[in-house]
This record gives structure tokens, C-alpha cells and sequence, in this order.
């Protein structure tokens, strides 16, 4: 699975404005300044954000951005999904729209596993829990794997 730069971004910023301890909206060039993603690019995923519901927007000097809800009930699956659209998908189609015939019918079980697992993780993962560096004890856990951390 890839992670694109885009979902990066939008979880990392949406993660400094869990951060924030008060009310007051952060401005996105203290966002990208943070978390060192690019001004420009930060403002469109800020507005898919918007347009998601995840975050409120308010203009002029005391202007920025806050979440639209508690961080606790904002998933990681929430945020990927805003800006990047399904968890899961096989060359843009998702995994129940698929078909295969012949050895490779088997396939489609396999993906709509994986997107199972993804699906359980990152909806099972605030943006509360990440910004607090408190997963999850079964997120935690698959990191304690020998191999989890090696690349094959």
C-alpha cells in the first residue's frame, strides 16, 4: 500500500491542529511551517478538508484553522478518505467493482482482505490517539513484529 504525499500532508497537519490546546484557529503557514509541507499545497488540502467536513476555516487577522469535531472522532481513515478518496483500490476501481476469472479469480478475495485490515486500522486510530503518541495496544502490537520495520 502507498501512502500518497497528499494523505501525508493532510494527516500531519490535521494531527498539529489536534495538537493545538486551544480553541484559536491556526493559520496554514504555522501548519505547513511545522510540520514543513509546502505553503501552496497545504492551502488545496486545507480546503479538501474543508469541503470534507474535517476542519472550519475562518478568514482575517484572527482567521486560520480548527477541526470541525473533537479529535477523538476524526479517524486517520477519515482524513486519507477526504483527500485521496478510498482506502483501497486496484488501478483507481475498488476492490467489490473488480473480476477475475481463471487462477487469478482468487485474487479478488485477497484484496478486499487487505483492504479489510486497512480499513480496521486506520478507522481504529484517531487523530487524538496519534497526536497523544497512544495507539491503539492491537495497532501497537503488529509494530513489535521482528520484521515490521525492515523493508523486504
Amino acid at each position: 500500500m502507498r501512502i500518497s504525499a497528499r494523505a501525508d500532508y493532510a494527516v500531519r497537519a490535521a494531527l498539529q491542529l489536534a495538537a493545538a490546546r486551544d480553541d484559536a484557529p491556526l493559520k496554514a503557514e504555522a501548519i505547513a511551517d511545522a510540520q514543513d509541507i509546502p505553503h501552496k499545497f497545504l492551502e488545496g488540502i486545507l480546503n479538501d478538508m474543508r469541503r470534507g467536513g474535517l476542519v472550519l476555516s475562518r478568514r482575517g487577522g484572527n482567521g486560520g484553522y480548527r477541526l470541525a469535531r473533537p479529535a477523538d472522532t476524526i479517524s486517520i481513515a477519515d482524513v486519507i478518505r477526504v483527500v485521496d478518496g478510498p482506502l483501497v483500490s486496484v488501478r483507481g476501481v475498488r476492490p467489490p467493482d473488480l473480476s477475475y476469472s481463471g487462477p487469478a479469480q482468487s485474487l479478488l478475495p485477497l484484496w478486499i482482505a487487505l483492504r479489510s485490515h486497512v480499513r480496521e486500522i486506520l478507522e481504529g486510530v484517531s487523530l487524538a490517539d496519534v497526536a497523544a503518541a497512544e495507539l491503539p495496544a492491537e495497532v501497537a502490537a503488529l509494530t513489535d513484529a521482528p520484521d515490521a520495520w525492515a523493508n523486504p
